[in-house]
């Protein structure tokens, strides 16, 4: 078994992209071929219209690292080869598992319009903006997956393929079941027979690039459910924080008044069911994720285990972190020396640089404090939190990228954790993405951080929730104006009227007027007088 300690200290993720429903067949798993027919034009990977082909997979032959001893015994290993070895390969900037989609930053039908796109810090939002965020999650989750579906045995298992298990998740538990699936233990065969130090997008040189291709994804997949092309994920800025200011019924969820551990009923997110959050039970039995649901949502954030975590990550922690030259060093795990990942992943210490640090902090620091779904090894991605987390934390991988500017090279090309060379396919993503293809800046990707502004913009994006709620109710304010100013005109002309009335009604013959005439023009001039 991995020990208990792990189920505190990392968080793993994958693509939104697994495994495609038209390939999910007896036929494209015995074939070994992924390349389904794009609908606009209902050829292969939209052949006929130029969008891609229908390519062999070519995988790296560099040598791994020394931490996983085995060779063909996991369905991860040289990505995607075990199940599909053709794939479609999309031209220009088309993208998708059958070149249906939009590479990142180019938007309309020909993909050919370039746009960038805008990270807003959470507390920025208008209320407006995060109701829609809240609605979006749990639409997400409430959703079945149109294009995806998820494997619950191995290729083994299914007879190399000749008996196909999958099963229907949401749209939001596809992104929970493929971050279960590429952090899981290997199988080494019959119960409990494990291999627990093997990590395809932790614990070495890809956990950036893969989280940044991860929440890429599954804006993606928002922008597709939705139709809100403009939808971008928010971020949470934890430094100094001195607790969950997140965890509010508006926002993520409060902590419940009958169990401390579960959301608040005031929350969409207290209906939620996890799933695969059980790592231990699945390895002692030997088996996957069935993909079947397994309580509710658990939070408790600051009741946590104080010898893994002893606070917050502070702007010091950050900024010492932010400080380190060296993408990665050494053996490229968690034991790396003054390396940039290590230390913002959370195994390096963030105020001296040396890896194995016995307390976690920055990324892990995050996951041990929230004391629930979000500290499990394989289970963290069922709290939305988790997409808010690792939101910031991209914008502080960009924020390292601009100031070092690290030539290509940085990125290891052999030597990492198996899974983590430069050209390594990230398992589980189709389309393919090699991990080097996301060591890039974010604005080649078409997204931006209002973290990273400049001085005048921020104070701009500052006051963007105000603005957004004057857009939202000046046309109200416009009216009660109008109406005002002519309930006052009204008020107005019924006293004077009264008045006229009344004079006539009890005026008296006079032979000589008490107010001579140019007084009488001077008094009514000044009767006629109002004000809006």
């Amino acid at each position: 078994h991995r020990p208990s300690l792990f189920q505190f200290y990392i968080t793993k993720v994958c693509s939104y992209q697994q495994f495609p429903r038209m390939c999910a067949t007896q036929e494209a798993l015995r074939t070994k071929e992924c390349c389904p027919t794009w609908e606009g034009d209902g050829s292969a990977c939209g052949a006929s219209s130029g969008r891609g082909t229908c390519e062999d997979v070519v995988v790296s032959a560099q040598p791994d690292g020394p931490q996983y001893p085995f060779s063909g015994l996991d369905d991860r290993e040289k990505w995607p080869l075990v199940f599909y070895n053709r794939t479609c390969q999309c031209t220009e900037n088309f993208m998708g598992f059958n070149c249906g989609d939009c590479m990142f930053g180019y938007f309309g039908e020909n993909c050919n319009e370039r746009r960038e796109s805008l990270r807003r810090n959470i507390f920025h939002l208008s209320r407006a903006e995060r109701i829609k965020l809240v609605s979006y999650l749990n639409l997400a989750k409430q959703t079945i997956s149109r294009d995806y579906v998820v494997v619950t045995g191995t290729y083994r298992e299914m007879q190399n393929g000749t008996n196909p298990m999958f099963a229907e998740v949401s749209v939001y538990d596809v992104f929970v079941w493929m971050h279960y699936y590429v952090s899981r233990n290997a199988l080494l065969g019959g119960p409990g027979n494990v291999w627990t130090d093997v990590d395809f997008g932790h614990w070495a040189p890809a956990f950036l690039p893969w989280h940044r291709a991860y929440l890429l994804h599954w804006e993606h997949e928002i922008r597709k459910l939705t139709g809100d092309m403009s939808f971008t994920t928010p971020y949470w800025d934890w430094r100094d924080a001195q607790g969950c200011d997140v965890c509010t019924d508006e926002l993520m969820g409060d902590r419940s008044t009958q169990d401390p551990s579960l959301i608040s009923p005031g929350s969409v997110f207290s209906s939620w069911r996890v799933l695969c959050s059980q790592a231990q039970d699945y390895s002692a039995r030997g088996v996957l994720c069935d993909a079947t649901e397994e309580g509710p949502l658990r939070r408790n954030p600051g009741n946590h285990n104080r010898n893994l975590v002893e606070r917050l990550p502070t702007s010091d922690d950050v900024e010492f972190t932010l400080s380190l030259t060296n993408y990665d060093t050494g053996p490229m795990d968690r034991s790396a020396n003054m390396s940039f990942r290590n230390t913002l992943e959370g195994f390096g210490d963030p105020q001296t640089g040396l890896g194995n640090s016995s307390r976690l902090g920055m990324h892990a620091a995050l996951h041990v404090y929230m004391n629930g779904s979000m500290s499990s090894v394989q289970g963290s991605a069922n709290d939305p939190i988790f997409l808010l987390h690792h939101a910031f934390v991209d914008c502080l991988y960009e924020q390292w990228l601009r100031r070092h500017r690290p030539s290509p090279n940085q990125y290891p090309e052999s030597n990492a954790p198996i899974g983590h060379n430069s050209e390594y396919h990230m398992a589980p993503f189709l389309p393919l993405h090699r991990n080097q293809d996301f060591f890039i800046s974010s604005k080649d990707l078409g997204y931006e951080y209002t973290h990273l502004l400049d001085a005048s913009q921020k104070l701009a994006e500052s006051l963007h929730p105000s603005l957004e709620e004057l857009r939202d109710v000046w046309p109200w304010l416009l009216l009660a104006g109008l109406c005002g100013g002519i309930l006052t005109i009204a008020i107005a002309a019924a006293v004077l009227t009264t008045k006229q009335c009344w004079k006539h009604a009890f005026a008296l013959p006079e032979r000589q007027p008490l107010i001579r005439s140019k007084e009488i023009e001077e008094t009514n001039q000044h009767n006629y007088q109002t004000t809006m």
